[in-house]
């Protein structure tokens, strides 16, 4: 059985007003502006996959008639080996650093990463721990010789005067 996914990078479909489409959205997914942005970013987005044949087709149709033009990929297509990109020649970029990965960006949005520098982290075994181990803290040396423990169930607290008091004469009261 195939899997399908759609995908939504930010366009319209033909003579589709913009913000026509965008109220539309925001009614369908019941998003606020924050999220319609990065909706109409540019970026490619994946709304919903592992869709069978026929609900990939309704999503579709709902959102094509929302004004959003979107993409019906088949998840099980093989995926598609990435060549390194050769080296810049004379364009006054840095040259790449051996071990590392240059990729050809895939949208606009990407082509601003093209020069970032990120090292190659490898991944640690399931389970194992990330923190460093801390150094175990010394016991504070502290001279307790001046305090000593009161047997079980004495009273800790200083005896409590005798509170006297006085009862009003009220024999001189009536109630009429």
């Amino acid at each position: 059985m195939s899997f399908y996914e759609i995908v939504f990078c930010g366009q319209l479909i033909p003579g589709a007003q913009l913000d026509r489409v965008q109220a539309n959205l925001g009614k369908l997914f019941q998003a606020d502006e924050q999220r319609l942005a990065l909706l109409f970013s540019g970026r490619r987005l994946v709304l919903k996959n592992n869709l069978d044949a026929e609900a990939a087709e309704k999503y579709r149709s709902t959102l094509e008639r929302a004004g959003a033009l979107v993409e019906v990929l088949d998840m099980n297509l093989p995926v598609e080996e990435v060549e390194l990109a050769p080296p810049p020649a004379e364009s006054g970029h840095p040259q790449p650093v051996p071990g590392r990965l240059q990729v050809e960006p895939r949208d606009v949005y990407m082509a601003a990463f093209v020069d970032v520098d990120a090292p190659d982290f490898s991944v640690a075994e399931v389970g194992s721990d990330m923190q460093d181990a801390r150094p175990r803290q010394p016991a504070p040396n502290l001279d307790l010789s001046g305090l000593s423990l009161a047997p079980a169930g004495s009273d800790m607290g200083q005896a409590r005067p005798a509170i006297n008091a006085v009862t009003p004469d009220t024999s001189h009261l009536k109630l009429l």
